[in-house]
């Protein structure tokens, strides 16, 4: 077992819009901004208690730290509860059950009045604002966002670590073919490096999050992550900005995940095994002298 070389990410307090866009979302880099949901009346109000007592009866489905298997759909959920009896497991002791994708504007739209888009230099896409829940021990295994975008992600209420490759260390995470994970087995807080050898060739950026945190992670970025207490988090999205970055979220999207999820149904846990000894083939092949 080892630890991956890694840098702490930029942290700034504030940042202009010219320095932002100059600095970190032309040359496509990390930066953790500190300040820049200071103003919001989220700030003071996204605590799990707020949700919890505007949204408490709804049904919502739960996800946990095991990969799905054979043909088993990787959307969907381990259980069902109530939101409020979730938030108040995550507000008593640890858990992996997390809620993954929680649509704002369909299922709690008046948060929408808590928080504003940032005029920062990126076109967010305002359909799609999403919040993230998990507990002490929950865990999102190492991929990057079918559809590339540009993120901003913010954390309210405790803390997480979030572990962020850029695309050029891809040839040495074991990505597993028509997918955008590597290979789920994989611990990435505690890699193997005697059974995983390219790894240790891999390079990241750590970034840890507390209440109000802001995180910009560039189209494409490889990110895992850890909630070290029970916590939420929202992303707001932006279109990639390069046409071939674009062009590849039309293939993931239309195409890559289509081709994926009907090959999986017929073949189940062999399309699984075949991916996984592919990806160990390719990326060993990247670091064999």
């Amino acid at each position: 077992m080892g630890q991956f070389k890694t840098t702490p990410v930029p942290r700034v307090a504030n940042i202009s819009k010219k320095d932002f866009v100059e600095n970190f979302y032309k040359p496509q880099l990390p930066v953790l901004i500190t300040g820049l949901t200071k103003d919001w009346p989220a700030f003071e109000k996204w605590k799990l208690s707020y949700v919890q007592d505007r949204a408490g009866d709804q049904i919502v489905p739960l996800y946990n730290n095991e990969p799905a298997k054979d043909k088993e759909s990787v959307y969907a959920p381990v259980k069902e509860m109530k939101l409020y009896d979730y938030i108040e497991l995550l507000k008593t002791k640890p858990t992996d059950l997390r809620i993954f994708f929680y649509n704002i504007l369909k299922e709690m739209p008046e948060l929408l009045k808590d928080f504003e888009y940032p005029d920062i230099g990126l076109k967010f896409f305002k359909q799609l604002p999403a919040l993230f829940f998990g507990g002490g021990e929950s865990k999102v295994f190492m991929h990057y966002d079918i559809d590339l975008p540009d993120s901003m992600h913010f954390h309210f209420d405790g803390d997480k670590v979030v572990n962020l490759f850029s695309p050029a260390q891809t040839k040495y995470l074991y990505r597993v073919p028509f997918s955008i994970h590597n290979i789920e087995s994989i611990d990435m807080d505690n890699p193997d490096f005697d059974k995983y050898p390219a790894l240790q060739y891999a390079e990241g950026i750590r970034a840890e999050m507390k209440h109000g945190d802001a995180l910009y992670m560039p189209s494409g970025y490889w990110h895992s992550i850890r909630y070290l207490n029970g916590g939420f988090s929202m992303t707001l999205r932006a279109l990639p900005r390069k046409p071939g970055r674009f062009a590849n979220m039309l293939y993931n999207v239309l195409i890559m995940r289509n081709f994926d999820n009907f090959t999986r149904k017929y073949w189940g846990q062999k399309w699984l095994d075949y991916k996984e000894e592919l990806a160990i083939k390719r990326t060993e092949r990247n670091v064999t002298p």
